[in-house]
């Protein structure tokens, strides 16, 4: 079975880091501060997009150029102040580690990505990596899961996509893969309940995912 991750919203919970960056980045250019919630609503879809979002929620009908730098920036300056694995994380994936194959399927670009994979010691279980400057599409395309299946030699079938948000389900589906959501990750505010067909997986804590799978 291979296993396919999210980061952000899943492995981490890097929300209010995310949060005040976004911040400082709004009121850079004149706009407000956000709150942790708002904020989920915003993130999922790549950096680029999250700046898109801000700008316009700062009263900027086009992107400032060098926005996103700023933001990157920002971001790399305090993206440890609060940013931690989800407790059980760790022992989730060193309990699949040796039955399972597992990757990673991340919108968040690399250098940030890493920095986080290795500053929460989350590093060594994934040989291969998805994120979200390289070559694929940004998920919801599902490009980026296929090239993973490929690596792994993995069908559909014997594909799981562990993420917390709407846009990890429409990639999960995209990719013709069983979609299993964190209910605990901050991304499960923006799933509309209508849209889930009784397929899904559902964790509500990681070491649920033991269960399903073992």
């Amino acid at each position: 079975m291979l296993l396919v991750f999210d980061l952000d919203g899943t492995l981490v919970d890097s929300i209010h880091d995310l949060a005040e960056a976004a911040s400082d980045l709004s009121e850079s250019y004149g706009g407000a501060r956000f709150d942790d919630e708002t904020v989920c609503r915003l993130v999922g879809e790549g950096a680029a997009v999250l700046v898109e979002r801000v700008m316009a929620r700062a009263g900027h009908a086009e992107v400032p150029p060098g926005s996103l730098e700023r933001f990157l920036a920002l971001y790399d300056e305090r993206m440890f102040d609060t940013t931690r694995a989800y407790p059980g994380v760790l022992d989730t994936l060193g309990a699949l580690a040796d039955t399972h194959a597992m990757a990673l399927l991340t919108n968040k670009p690399e250098d940030s990505a890493r920095k986080v994979l290795a500053h929460c010691g989350l590093d060594r279980y994934f040989a291969h990596a998805v994120f979200g400057d390289g070559g694929f599409a940004r998920k919801p395309d599902p490009a980026g899961l296929r090239w993973l299946m490929q690596q792994h030699r993995a069908a559909a079938g014997r594909t799981v996509l562990v993420g917390d948000s709407e846009v990890d389900l429409a990639t999960a589906r995209a990719g013709g893969v069983r979609a299993c959501l964190a209910r605990y990750g901050f991304g499960f505010i923006r799933v509309d309940p209508a849209t889930l067909d009784g397929r899904e997986w559902f964790l509500d804590q990681p070491q649920d995912l033991l269960g399903l799978l073992l």
